[in-house]
């Protein structure tokens, strides 16, 4: 086995570049929308189907590990992310866009969940937090960087460089896997049943989400069409529930959602992804389409934010290990709703004083509240769930924020088309329909305080220790 630390390099380079996929398309949408004359609902598309396919893919890959090992799905992961990134750089219209990110989310789908079993295995437990922290920062650094990188590298070579550019990094990492990774091919591999109906079903429930609020823009609420869709829908999840409680090795264990303290990590992380992405999609159309920045500057704007993010998440967690998470996620909540407020509030003529305050403040709300919900979602099921805790987490973490740009994409064409019926200008319309957008997403942030407001007021871990103290 290769130095350690040598293979946690390797696993941090491929996660960001799953992470920076994840952030530097947002600032492009503007320019792709047009190239391809779309309608910023089928524009979402190229945001929400690489979310869900990622967040869809994660439960396979504890079943593939165990069929195929941890190095053919890793370096397999690695291959069909670059293959798919060549496909989006040279697509030709939404269509082709749209299906190479769907493979593209598939590849990267399964490079966290087997990088952190990876790390399992190479790394004792007195080490392993530390190796964490480290290749967490591949997922921060991606978000932080993506929106700069990508409003550049629109500006100098067009939208497709941001796709290209996985390429040269991809080959880097394939190879560097080759190189420290080789040892994992002699792990043991063993049959384990997979959850088939399960998995189908899943993935019928989260699509019939996102087409219900396609269907209700397009064909009205209540049209045969968008009905037809919800009794689906309904009948998905009903079907769902009954597969998983009889399945042997379900593919999300429905008992967790029994412990209240569980659920309201899940609840809070749900809301606050469905701002954050759908806040972050509506970002570039306010900045580039009223504002008039440019790519480049659109994505320099944005980086304040990200980078007080990155830098207040590992300082958060260490106070959330010190004095609880409930105070820190309530106080991160209230921040973002203030800067949610703020963006409502930007039309044409606001300054840019007035748009990095609400961008910082964003960047600082989220900074505090992430990493204290997932400690305490963490610190909330017992040590054998937190594998599956993990997993749903992370799935409900992409499923909020695809519903949230699929729904923010909802209200914004609909109260668009209305005020351009009202006889408003384009540029009119656009400012309130962006407004509205964000003053939803606010909404939905101050709701996330009721069960942030569930969360224990100490760690668990926390108060163990001071009740051993006394």
């Amino acid at each position: 086995m290769k130095n350690k630390y040598v293979i946690l390099s390797t696993l941090m380079i491929g996660t960001l570049m799953g992470s920076l996929d994840s952030s530097i398309v947002n600032v492009s949408l503007p320019i792709i929308r047009k190239d391809f004359n779309c309608r910023m609902d089928e524009i979402q598309w190229v945001v929400t189907a690489y979310m869900l396919s990622f967040s869809l893919f994660m439960p396979l890959t504890s079943w593939l590990k165990d069929r195929i090992g941890f190095f053919n799905l890793y370096v397999g992961g690695l291959a069909v992310f670059t293959l798919a990134s060549l496909l989006c750089g040279i697509s030709t219209d939404l269509t082709t866009l749209v299906g190479a990110r769907v493979i593209q989310a598939i590849g990267g789908g399964s490079l966290p969940p087997t990088a952190m079993a990876i790390m399992s295995t190479v790394f004792p437990k007195e080490e392993r937090g530390k190796a964490l922290g480290w290749w967490g920062m591949g997922s921060v650094v991606g978000p932080t960087i993506g929106p700069t990188l990508g409003g550049f590298l629109t500006r100098e070579f067009g939208w497709h460089s941001i796709f290209l550019i996985n390429l040269p990094i991809s080959v880097i990492a394939i190879g560097m896997c080759f190189y420290s990774l080789g040892f994992l091919r002699q792990v043991p591999k063993k049959y384990v049943k997979f959850d088939f109906k399960g998995f189908v079903s899943l993935t019928a429930f989260l699509i019939l989400i996102q087409l219900v609020l396609v269907r209700m823009e397009q064909a009205g609420i209540l049209s045969f069409e968008t009905l037809g869709v919800l009794i689906l829908l309904i009948a998905s999840f009903i079907f769902f529930i009954r597969v998983e409680k009889k399945a042997e090795s379900p593919i999300i264990n429905l008992r967790l959602f029994k412990n209240r303290r569980f659920v309201s990590c899940i609840l809070v992380t749900i809301a606050r992804s469905a701002a954050l992405f759908g806040g972050l999609f509506l970002a570039p159309f306010l900045l580039q389409g009223l504002l008039k920045y440019n790519e480049l500057q659109s994505g320099l704007i944005l980086f304040p934010g990200a980078l007080l993010m990155g830098a207040l998440m590992p300082f958060s967690g260490t106070l959330a290990d010190r004095y609880g998470s409930r105070g820190l996620t309530m106080s991160g909540l209230v921040i973002v709703a203030i800067s949610m407020l703020q963006f409502s509030m930007l039309g044409a003529e606001s300054v840019l004083a007035t748009i990095l305050l609400a961008v910082c403040l964003r960047g600082i709300g989220l900074g505090l509240l992430i990493t204290p919900v997932s400690s305490a979602t963490v610190n909330s099921v017992k040590l054998e769930q937190v594998s599956m805790a993990s997993s749903i987490n992370s799935l409900l973490l992409q499923v909020g924020g695809s519903l949230g740009i699929a729904m923010l994409t909802f209200i914004h064409q609909n109260v668009y088309n209305h005020k351009i019926e009202l006889g408003l200008s384009t540029v009119e319309a656009e400012q309130f329909a962006l407004n509205r957008g964000f003053t939803v997403s606010m909404i939905l942030v101050l709701l996330a305080l009721i069960p942030a407001s569930k969360i224990p007021a100490k760690n668990i871990v926390t108060a163990k220790k001071e009740h051993h103290d006394i």
